[in-house]
């Protein structure tokens, strides 16, 4: 099974690097292009996703939450203001979806995959979580002890990020990036037949030409392979797997299959 995801949320990225930003006036032309892109791609390829998104973007992009609902995705949440989560979006986000989108929310993503109170996530109904990167990243995550498979913890399903088998090198946005593109499929491969499912996760604003806007203040390892190139490489791997007789689904549906 495969479940892909996507951090659908206000562009906040030059807010980190210094820039003087606004993610809603200036980042949602960004986050509405990229994601308009992979719906695109998603019909094109005939495959469904789960759409993480922000209260912000959803408050801003009636109309493509609409199409995310209309094409057969799942709607998921990812808190309130991207750049600066607080405890209280745990239970605020989901009501303010609520009030753009007809759809029972079920799982939920904490901004930057940082840790998230296991328990109100249950208080507030979700089913699930997966706010979890079991892999070592300098300065980011240390989460080397946990496990790389679904697990039940407080009655919420814990879906981690996949990471392959041994070392734990994550299989994240970030990889597809930076690796020759075969060896990233080769380990997405190797991972999934290892697992039985493979969960990977992207944002809408790579699929803008960042290379383009030096403005930004991007660090190279983020603007490469931005826009066209990272668009031809979900292409390549939805196709991949899509070879492979790989099932596509939602984080809901693959909650509902595990606890049966």
């Amino acid at each position: 099974m495969i479940l892909l995801s996507f951090d659908t949320e206000e562009f906040d990225v030059p807010l980190e690097n210094g820039v003087k930003y606004n993610p809603i006036k200036q980042g949602m032309e960004v986050s509405r292009y990229g994601t308009t892109l992979i719906l695109d791609i998603l019909k094109a390829e005939g495959v469904r996703a789960t759409f993480f998104c922000t209260a912000n973007f959803a408050e801003n992009a009636p109309d493509i939450m609409k199409r995310i609902i209309d094409e057969g995705h799942e709607v998921a949440a990812h808190g309130c203001d991207h750049f600066n989560p607080i405890p209280e979006d745990v239970a605020n986000s989901k009501k303010r979806l609520r009030n753009i989108i007809d759809f029972d929310v079920k799982g939920w993503r904490q901004p930057r995959m940082f840790d998230v109170n296991i328990k109100e996530l249950h208080n507030n109904g979700y089913l699930y979580n997966s706010s979890l990167n079991p892999a070592f990243i300098p300065g980011r995550y240390m989460h080397l002890s946990c496990s790389r498979i679904p697990f039940m913890e407080n009655g919420v399903l814990q879906i981690p990020a996949s990471v392959t088998p041994l070392v734990r090198f994550p299989l994240f946005w970030l990889a597809m990036h930076t690796l020759p593109l075969w060896l990233y499929k080769k380990l997405c491969l190797w991972t999934w037949k290892h697992d039985g499912q493979f969960v990977t996760y992207f944002h809408p604003w790579e699929f803008y030409q960042l290379d383009e806007h030096p403005e930004f203040n991007l660090p190279w390892i983020i603007r490469h392979n931005s826009g066209k190139a990272i668009a031809l490489r979900l292409s390549g791997l939805i196709k991949t797997f899509k070879e492979e007789n790989a099932s596509f689904i939602t984080y809901s549906e693959f909650t509902e299959k595990w606890k049966r």
